[in-house]
């Protein structure tokens, strides 16, 4: 990492209206770079309701989206990178759930598709299957800023810790994921799945989450979190719309890899992966 710099999570609250949504998004944007951020994040389906009835109402095409231009322009207009949270896209007869990276002059530089699908039944508390409509991404996402490599995962990719340790193998030393954890898994499993992942990686984690909303048909957990490569929490949002500013510190970075070297003793003379 070359240098530090300033993150804002965007905790909004997502509506069932696209304009809405993305306006909303917009003026958060404007907040967080008056706040000094460099790059912001928007939430999961940031331009529409996580619900797999909505998904195929809201999907856009990729060039051409409307909620990306409307992305594209704003992040020109301010001078940040954008981690566009995610938006149900078309492609053909597929739909995707894809985050799109904007960098300071507006230009797309990523775009990563879902790759883990959730698909999960809790008795009694919460079923959820988005391969029922959604299609799984196929690539790791890693977009390169004047500070460091920054690798995207968007919510049940943060649970399969082999994509983490791909991306910082790849030289990742900022994990963005936007997210959608819900009132079972989210106090279950947000803080430490975020704290997990960031000291097994020593990298920064940030992951932002819509704001709970208990009248949606899906009701995220909200609290949007950043954690630093030593497992700690830097920043939380409460359940609630607003913006949490974070610093990402360089030399705590690197004096955390210094001084606990885990990525330098990994024994991959031991180590093997059989693919399924």
């Amino acid at each position: 990492m070359t240098g530090g710099f300033r993150l804002a999570l965007c905790q909004m609250d997502i509506v069932d209206d696209k304009g809405k949504n993305v306006a909303k998004a917009l003026e958060m944007l404007d907040k967080a770079a008056a706040g000094g951020a460099a790059v912001a994040v928007l939430p999961e389906m940031f331009n529409c309701p996580y619900d797999n009835s909505k998904f195929s109402e809201y999907a856009e095409t990729i060039p051409g989206s409307q909620t990306a231009k409307a992305i594209s322009q704003k992040a020109a207009e301010l001078g940040v990178y954008v981690v566009a949270g995610s938006i149900p896209e078309r492609e053909g007869t597929n739909l995707f759930n894809t985050s799109l990276v904007f960098d300071r002059h507006g230009a797309i530089i990523g775009r990563h598709r879902k790759m883990h699908l959730f698909d999960i039944d809790i008795k009694g508390k919460i079923r959820f299957v988005e391969s029922e409509v959604l299609s799984y991404g196929k690539d790791i996402t890693i977009v390169e800023t004047e500070f460091c490599k920054i690798g995207i995962a968007i919510c049940y990719d943060l649970r399969f810790p082999e994509l983490s340790r791909l991306m910082a193998l790849e030289g990742a030393e900022v994990i963005i994921i936007p997210g959608a954890f819900n009132m079972v898994t989210g106090p279950a499993h947000w803080e430490l799945l975020i704290r997990t992942r960031a000291l097994d990686n020593q990298v920064y984690v940030a992951a932002a989450s819509p704001a709970r909303s208990l009248t949606a048909s899906y009701t995220a957990y909200g609290n949007s979190m950043v954690a630093s490569p030593w497992g700690s929490v830097v920043q939380r949002a409460s359940e609630k719309e607003e913006i949490v500013f974070a610093d990402i510190d360089a030399q705590e970075l690197d004096r955390v890899r210094r001084e606990l070297p885990l990525l330098k003793h990994r024994r991959t003379d031991l180590y093997s992966i059989t693919k399924k």
